[in-house]
């Protein structure tokens, strides 16, 4: 019952962090433009992605722009895209397997035993996409806080940190999460397995030298 409820637990959180890592991955908001010091111009916004910028006028209209070339892009943001697209396809994978291991799916004839890998499996998955989403966002992270102290960068060209960011932050966690619930619940299988084969051998075993001591006793007499 409880491995029940922490499998549906594990695949709501890990669905949550799935969910959001596709959202990180295609919002322009990674990067977002900063008024400070002279440039007040707050009418105007500009939004930096992994695929695209946008500028926001005055709530109204919103223009963006695919990125014309893939070198012009700095290194962290030509890094980010490869790792938030494999972050994506990982935790996809884990949803997915995730999913064929839980107790109550029937859609491939597997033992018990066999689900508990397939379980630890959804549960690796999930930490390494959570890790490898996440790595891509504190990149970014902290290349903007860089810039954003670094006197020589001009005021006009700093950033601050966009919507994605934080919203990558929270996924990795969920993902991350998810599948330490999926290893925990493997790791219970496996204690609870080799309990209830270790104690009926002990039970055996003592039954055994119970009996020979009584057919001792009985020569004895």
């Amino acid at each position: 019952m409880i491995s029940g409820v922490l499998q549906i637990a594990g695949l709501l959180v890990g669905g949550i962090g799935m969910i959001g890592t596709f959202a990180v991955t295609g919002m322009p908001q990674w990067r977002v433009s900063a008024f400070i010091e002279n440039n007040i111009i707050v009418f105007e916004t500009i939004w930096e992605g992994l695929w695209m910028h946008c500028i926001r006028q005055a709530n109204i209209r919103m223009q963006c722009k695919v990125y014309d070339s893939v070198l012009a892009l700095s290194a962290d943001l030509q890094a980010s895209r490869g790792l938030m697209c494999a972050g994506s396809v990982l935790s996809f994978l884990a949803f997915v397997v995730a999913i064929i291991g839980m107790k109550c799916t029937r859609c491939v004839p597997s033992s018990w035993q066999a689900k508990g890998y397939i379980i630890l499996t959804a549960g690796i998955l999930f930490i390494l996409s959570g890790v490898v989403a996440l790595i891509p966002v504190c990149w970014v992270a902290n290349s903007i806080i860089s810039d954003f102290y670094n006197p020589m960068v001009n005021v006009a060209q700093k950033r601050e940190l966009g919507e994605a960011l934080y919203l990558g932050w929270v996924s990795a966690f969920c993902l991350i999460a998810a599948g330490a619930i999926f290893c925990c619940i493997c790791r219970c299988r496996e204690e609870t397995r080799s309990y209830t084969y270790s104690s009926p051998t002990l039970y055996t075993a003592h039954s055994q030298n119970k009996t020979e001591n009584s057919y001792s006793k009985s020569q004895y007499v």
